[in-house]
């Protein structure tokens, strides 16, 4: 009698374990298509835009690492924005038409700002070209004329010893 309870229970046992796993599972699984769905914006893509822009009210801080009630606001905006399928360029579109271009983190190349794009540019190929005519300065030979129009020894410590020797001949010439 004993070995048949042991193994009804044992089947049941068997039985309930299977039935909570597949119930666990399938909570499990609504819970994470609730987060999923088509409609759900993740923070991720709320960071995406918000690090495109700048906040109004701070200097130089971007809106997705700002923590005043502000930001917190305009991120829960483009949340919502997001969720009523508005696109990227929508969303910057309507912040522009709020607080005006300085809210870009990349300003639009239109007026004086395509200097913006335009300068450092231009300023490394001067720099460029600069050095690169220096160094051909330095590396090429001089050629200067001495009194009598004759040209200076390629190798200038010999041209100096030679007026060293001749210097030194002329005095011991003199005695």
């Amino acid at each position: 009698m004993k070995h048949t309870q042991r193994r009804w229970f044992a089947g049941r046992l068997y039985w309930v374990l299977l039935l909570t796993t597949v119930m666990g599972l399938s909570i499990s699984s609504l819970a994470l298509a609730q987060g999923s769905g088509p409609g759900a914006v993740t923070g991720d893509q709320v960071n995406a835009i918000a690090r495109q822009l700048y906040c109004p009210v701070c200097e130089n801080t971007p809106l997705d690492v700002c923590g005043t009630q502000a930001c917190a606001q305009w991120r829960e905006l483009i949340r919502e924005k997001l969720g009523q399928g508005w696109g990227e360029g929508q969303i910057k579109d309507y912040f522009v038409a709020q607080y005006g271009d300085r809210v870009l983190a990349m300003p639009p190349a239109r007026g004086l700002n395509w200097l913006v794009y335009i300068i450092p540019p231009l300023a490394i190929l001067a720099g460029i070209f600069i050095l690169y005519s220096a160094f051909r300065a330095w590396k090429r030979p001089k050629a200067a004329a001495t009194d009598q129009g004759a040209a200076l020894p390629a190798d200038p410590a010999a041209a100096s010893q030679d007026e060293y020797v001749a210097r030194l001949e002329e005095e011991l010439s003199k005695r």
